[in-house]
């Protein structure tokens, strides 16, 4: 700075005026030390600007890995509108859900000096009885639940798995069958409690509950099991991917979708459309949830004291997996 200074013939404090974008230096001035700034290869230090400001621009994003469709897709949201707001956005997946790897996480983004990291990943990881969070570290929890410790972004998880069972049952299907995600998912676990109570106040028989881990290779074994079941005409999936097994498994064993069983998935992703037949699922609106996320850390950043759990509606989208039901069951006919 004092060699820009000398080579502009002007003090170093114009210089940080000008580095700062300060209106008040006059454009002849500011001409200048932008000209000696080149002619130097001058930058200004933006970790030291920001260490002497308290505000580094950056988030930090934990996650339990970049497999599943929703943690990619929420990541990619969050990562996108942090980028229109200037922040940049560091990465750490987790390999394994242990204590010792989040206070890790945690550790590291404190030394990379962020403002605020985004957790998708199940709270129940962060002991805060055993981590020591930054003071000025601002934290939001996606996906999951907080106990009233962190602000909440997450889909209505609910709300999208009563809309799927709702729409099974309009079609005239006694009863729903469900292949839930692992019992250790919050999601999961939301989708199917709401199955098993929108079936029981409807006064339907609740099926044994089938679990996968979210891949098309447990839907495929659900899907077998499921095949075997003569009264089973409706199924209700916990997410897209199970779903394509489902229907793999079905077809292998005789049994028609939609004609025999409706199958309804979660998630809508690019795919489901050109799954033979074309999946009818619960869209869930990533886009929104990330976006919903950044505005909850920049309203911490501002001040502001952000409690409690938003939540983002799904939608039906109708393809052609399911149909109304005849009320003959396979056995039957």
């Amino acid at each position: 700075m004092a060699d820009v200074a000398q080579l502009a013939g002007v003090s170093s404090q114009t210089v940080s005026r000008v580095s700062n974008g300060d209106s008040a230096v006059v454009d002849s001035t500011r001409e200048k030390v932008l000209a000696a700034m080149k002619e130097l290869g001058y930058r200004p230090n933006s970790a030291a600007r920001a260490l002497k400001r308290g505000d580094f621009r950056a988030m930090g994003v934990i996650t339990m890995g970049l497999s599943s469709t929703g943690n990619v897709r929420t990541l990619e949201a969050i990562a996108g509108c942090a980028a229109r707001e200037g922040y940049a956005v560091t990465l750490i997946p987790l390999d394994a859900p242990t204590q010792d790897n989040v206070k890790g996480a945690f550790t590291r983004l404190d030394e990379l000096a962020v403002d605020a990291v985004a957790l998708i990943m199940e709270v129940h990881l962060l002991d805060t009885a055993s981590l020591t969070l930054p003071p000025h570290v601002k934290v939001v929890v996606v996906d999951s639940d907080s106990s009233g410790r962190f602000p909440v972004v997450d889909t209505d998880q609910r709300q999208g798995a009563r809309t799927a069972v709702r729409h099974l049952l309009d079609l005239g299907h006694r009863t729903v069958w469900h292949v839930a995600g692992p019992k250790e998912s919050f999601a999961a676990g939301h989708r199917a409690a709401a199955w098993e109570e929108l079936l029981l106040q409807e006064g339907r028989t609740v099926p044994p509950l089938l679990r996968g881990d979210w891949t098309p290779d447990a839907g495929y074994e659900a899907g077998l099991r499921l095949a075997d079941e003569p009264d089973c005409t409706a199924v209700f999936v916990a997410n897209d991917h199970m779903a394509l097994g489902v229907l793999r498994a079905l077809h292998e064993r005789g049994r028609r979708v939609p004609e025999d069983v409706s199958v309804v998935g979660f998630d809508d992703i690019p795919d489901s459309g050109s799954f033979i037949p074309p999946l009818t699922t619960v869209r869930q609106d990533f886009a929104r949830v990330g976006q919903l996320c950044v505005d909850a850390i920049l309203r911490e950043l501002r001040g502001e004291t952000l409690m409690g759990t938003t939540l983002v509606p799904t939608d039906l989208v109708e393809r052609r997996s399911t149909a109304r039901y005849t009320g003959v069951s396979p056995q039957e006919g």
